[in-house]
């Protein structure tokens, strides 16, 4: 059984155990979260759509909130001795999918 979920603008495919890294969420430490269901996997075949999958929601432990490595950005203007070094970390949210309720 798998679900697909949609969080910070993304989607993504998730079964129970799974550990993904999200978008980072406004939550604490082992708190528990729950996404919304744009399709779900059952036995019955794969239902996706509001009328479908109204009321499913996948329940999930967030493990840490972080931030990524840091990738760095260069600009640069030719003729002008302009040049600029940036460097940027993503926040993110590492969560386990603890059960799909469908």
């Amino acid at each position: 059984m798998f679900a697909v979920i949609e969080t910070g603008g993304k989607q993504y495919k998730v079964s129970e155990g799974d550990v993904i890294y999200i978008e980072k969420l406004d939550a604490e430490n082992d708190a528990t979260v729950e996404f919304d269901v744009v399709a779900v996997s059952t036995d019955d075949g794969i239902k996706a759509g509001t009328p479908y999958v109204d009321g499913a929601k996948v329940s999930a432990k967030v493990i840490k909130t972080d931030k990524a490595k840091k990738i760095y950005v260069s600009t640069y203007k030719p003729k002008k001795g302009e040049k600029r070094k940036m460097g940027h970390r993503q926040p993110y949210t590492k969560v386990e999918i603890k059960a799909i309720n469908a």
